[in-house]
């Protein structure tokens, strides 16, 4: 007799077993120093190198998503840019000591860290997030996305190999080779699991809410990006076309939206056409969208990560040959409308309004329409309206005359290199920041005493000072009582 095998039961018991030797490793680790950390970071990125275009080719092939250049590209910021980025930097420890104030500050890694990784940038982001979870002194689990598993077990075989090697714990880093939603449900429930952390998986964040435990989400972008009246009209439209084509457009921090002064209205529209950008027609962004839609309205994935050119053939949209984006006008913003949504496609949507004020007022309401926008751009070279850009808008980040992509993840701005960028928009356990191993550890204050708890009140009569001590301790003993 033949028995079936329960994948999800498997699954199950080797998320167990991956957490147990999670914790074993991270008791261990909790002895290590910085400096012993940051030799193990260093041999990882060593060992990374020679593999950067080979990984870049097996997640295109597995995936189907994007550029295998523009992957190259991302494997070489987080192997090389993130490790230089992180010399001389201390997160375990003694971080702080003032010896004036007798105050200690000292790092203390969180322990075991289950991340789940996305299809769309699999090898980059597992980079980064293993190399600051070493470089904080935790232990690591990943959960792949079902479509990148094989690459994604591919970079943990070598950096879990590359870490032991170099006197990092067995165990400390690995990888789910059975993926299932059962398994990956009991990694995020284990109770030896101290953090969570997910990038780009919508999808999941219920279930991180659910799970009770501390948890770091790198949110959708669905941002707009303001070009406004005084700006370097060419170098801001090549800005957004370089972003919003890198990798086909599937960064969630690229931009979704362009919102354009009314006055420069022609001479933007112009210029996109000049360097590569197709505005559609109304009958042409209908057709576009019966492609990347299903019939529920939600984002068919088939068509993640595909170029222009491609799209629009699939559509049965005429564009020339070198199509780097498909542009849509928009009169007004609509909940109800699909493109409303985070497209991961070299795709924008065009708003023109008439002045700063208006297109103010047309960031926000782009911003709030999915509640989940972590990154806006505006183009200008006047310093009053970036201020008041940047003092009212609800968003994590905003970056000045860069494109989106880069400046979010720290390559064109001097934000922390990182794959995983916080949003403010998913609850009060989510960072904000751009993820860093600093997130991944907690700070312990060490206080000596230094005065009597007299000397904290002006000096008054003995009666006074007697009466002031007792309401002193009264309050006190009120609020342990509460």
């Amino acid at each position: 007799m033949k028995y079936r095998v329960d994948n999800d039961l498997l699954s199950i018991q080797e998320a167990r077993i991956n957490i147990e030797l999670a914790r074993d490793a991270a008791k261990e680790l909790k002895s290590f120093s910085q400096d012993q950390l940051d030799f193990v970071v260093e041999k990882m990125s060593e060992a990374l190198h020679p593999h950067i275009e080979k990984l870049a080719k097996m997640a295109v092939e597995e995936t189907d998503y994007g550029t295998f250049y523009d992957k190259v590209i991302k494997n070489r910021f987080v192997s090389e840019y993130l490790p230089q980025r992180l010399k001389n930097q201390r997160f375990v420890g003694i971080l702080d000591e003032n010896k004036d104030q007798k105050l200690l500050k000292i790092g203390v890694p969180v322990g075991v860290i289950v991340s789940m990784i996305p299809a769309t940038s699999a090898v980059s982001t597992t980079i980064h997030n293993v190399l600051i979870a070493v470089k904080s002194g935790n232990a690591i689990v990943i959960s792949p996305h079902p479509r990148a598993k094989e690459t994604v077990r591919g970079v943990i075989k070598l950096l879990a190999k590359t870490a032991e090697d170099a006197g990092y714990p067995p165990g400390a880093i690995s990888c789910m080779q059975l993926v299932s939603k059962k398994g990956t449900q009991e990694l995020m429930e284990h109770p030896d699991v101290s953090l969570l952390v997910a990038t780009g998986i919508p999808k999941v964040i219920d279930k991180l809410k659910q799970s009770a435990k501390p948890y770091i989400y790198g949110g959708s972008g669905n941002g707009p990006v303001f070009i406004e009246r005084t700006c370097d009209i060419p170098q801001a439209v090549k800005d957004i076309i370089d972003s919003r084509t890198f990798d086909h457009g599937m960064i969630s921090a690229a931009e979704q939206s362009i919102v354009v002064d009314q006055p420069i209205d022609q001479e933007i529209k112009a210029e996109f056409k000049r360097q590569g950008a197709y505005f559609m027609t109304d009958e042409e962004k209908q057709k576009l969208l019966n492609l990347l839609c299903k019939k529920d309205g939600s984002l068919n994935p088939a068509y993640v990560g595909k170029s222009a050119v491609y799209l629009a053939d699939q559509a049965n949209v005429i564009v020339p040959s070198d199509t780097k984006l498909l542009i849509y006008a928009q009169p007004y913003v609509d909940e109800s409308n699909p493109f409303a949504q985070e497209f991961l496609s070299p795709i924008l949507a065009y708003y023109v309004e008439n002045d700063w004020q208006h297109a103010c007022e047309r960031c926000i309401e782009l911003l709030m329409e999915t509640q989940k926008s972590h990154t806006l751009v505006i183009h200008s070279r006047d310093e009053e309206v970036i201020r008041m850009f940047a003092l009212k808008k609800p968003v994590s980040r905003m970056l000045v005359n860069t494109p989106s992509t880069f400046g979010s993840m720290g390559a064109t701005t001097n934000l922390f290199p990182s794959m995983t960028l916080g949003s403010n928009a998913f609850g009060i356990m989510s960072s904000s920041d751009n993820i860093s191993p600093e997130h991944l550890t907690t700070i312990r204050n060490i206080g000596y005493g230094v005065r009597e708890i007299e000397e904290c009140f002006e000096k008054k009569t003995q009666d006074e000072a007697k009466e002031t001590i007792e309401e002193v301790i009264a309050q006190l003993l009120k609020k342990m009582m509460e």
